[in-house]
């Protein structure tokens, strides 16, 4: 009777699993995405295919499959699997199972896995208890997490473990998924009549931004709430699909990866001279709740540090930007931090000046003191004169405006202006000003 019982319990549960539950891969075969790795011949398929996994670090956004192939994992291997989740357990929880692994090792010689999924969750010193029984082989570890392990993740198991990066799943990979779950009779919609328009379809692809879990999650709550009969066809079309999806959330860390991440590629960007793709970071950023201050602070050094003296407004430009962006924030400031993006982005481009002092910084640091000239020390209080210091050189008393005086005492050039914008005229003064120089020394 108990038996019965268990069943029926177990068919409850299955039967309240959500969709995306349901139509988890149960071969490698059925996995989506991840190809770069995962591919035929690729390393971890290898790696699976003679067993011999390794510790691994699982990292990339949620809805990608990290779960989901470690359980794939756990089929395919011969050796034993533990799994935990690291915000749900403590370090005695891991222990326990440190134990276990250490048992099965010395008696069966049989190795473990252990999953610990969002290993993130743990701290330094929780991650420490882990490092002794990796390094002696006594688990192999598969961590997952969607905040970058270089960060979160003690140094000592990065460096023992491979780190595999997933990516968002592409949008024909999500129709396939999509079609899977509608096709499949034992895990799907396989045994109903669904239609579903190439509309709907795209719609979903694009609106669950490359997770799975999302994606399988509309196509259930269509058909859920169209409350039709098996043998009644379910029609899904574009106003359906919207309806059963949510807003995109933007995947968006604001201390983490995401955050980082955007302004690097919004720098990039503008570096680069591609306003579109400037502006659309831009939006990414603000639209994710990013600090529009923090933005305004990374466009005026980049005035400086990109554009520089190629155009000398871009600076102004900057400055502006980041008073206004003060003054009256968001959803204003969005207006002006654009326009500053693109008058950047479409300026000339030179770092000259960043050169000229990280080089001068370099050179300082490394031990490089040149003492002042004494024709340039201070000379407006008494007793300068018997200092010696004398010999200043007014260059305004020159017609050209130029002598030649010595003003560091090191041959060495800092600033080499480019070839691009105002700095062309830069060069031209330079030059002229140094074969002056020469013609009056001569």
């Amino acid at each position: 009777m108990s038996g019965l019982w268990d069943e029926k319990k177990r068919k409850n549960r299955k039967a309240a699993e959500p969709l995306a539950v349901k139509m988890r891969p149960k071969v490698l075969e059925e996995f989506a995405g991840q190809k770069h790795f995962l591919g035929e011949g690729k390393l971890l398929r290898r790696m699976l295919e003679a067993d011999q996994i390794t510790s691994v670090i699982f990292y990339g956004p949620p809805g990608t499959g990290k779960t989901t192939l470690a359980e794939l994992i756990a089929q395919h291997t011969k050796r034993r699997f533990e799994r935990a989740n690291a915000a749900a357990v403590g370090v005695k929880d891991v222990r326990e199972v440190l134990d276990r692994a250490k048992k099965a090792l010395e008696n069966d010689g049989v190795r473990t896995i252990f999953f610990l999924d969002e290993i993130h969750r743990f701290n330094k010193s929780q991650q420490d208890v882990l490092l002794g029984d990796v390094e002696r082989g006594v688990i192999t570890l598969i961590g997952a997490t969607t905040e970058n392990p270089f960060f979160s993740v003690n140094s000592a198991l990065v460096s023992r473990s491979q780190i595999f990066q997933f990516e968002s799943l592409d949008e024909d990979e999500v129709k396939a998924l999509i079609r899977r779950a509608i096709e499949d009779e034992d895990r799907g919609y396989g045994e109903m009549i669904i239609e579903i328009t190439d509309e709907a379809m795209d719609h979903w692809a694009v609106m669950c931004d490359g997770d799975a879990r999302r994606a399988l999650s509309a196509l259930e709550i269509a058909v859920l709430s169209s409350k039709a009969n098996v043998a009644e066809k379910i029609v899904i079309d574009l106003e359906i699909a919207q309806d059963s999806i949510q807003q995109k959330a933007v995947h968006y860390d604001a201390k983490g990866d995401g955050h980082y991440d955007a302004i690097s590629a919004f720098i990039k960007s503008v570096r680069g001279s591609d306003p579109d793709a400037a502006v659309y970071w831009l939006a990414k950023m603000l639209v994710a709740g990013e600090d529009p201050m923090f933005i305004a602070r990374r466009v005026a050094i980049l005035a400086s540090e990109d554009i520089g003296n190629a155009d000398p407004r871009g600076i102004q430009v900057a400055a502006a930007a980041y008073e206004i962006t003060h003054r009256i924030g968001m959803p204003e400031c969005q207006l002006t931090l654009a326009q500053a993006a693109i008058y950047l982005a479409c300026a000339p481009k030179s770092n000259a000046s960043a050169m000229a002092i990280w080089t001068a910084m370099s050179d300082v640091k490394k031990g490089r003191t040149v003492p002042v000239p004494k024709h340039l020390r201070d000379g407006h209080y008494a007793g300068a004169k018997k200092l010696g210091h004398t010999g200043y050189q007014y260059a305004h008393d020159s017609e050209s405006g130029v002598v030649d005086q010595e003003y560091l005492g090191v041959d060495v050039t800092y600033y080499e202006p480019v070839e691009r914008g105002f700095e062309v005229r830069i060069g031209e003064f330079l030059k002229w000003v140094a074969e002056l120089k020469h013609s009056e020394a001569d």
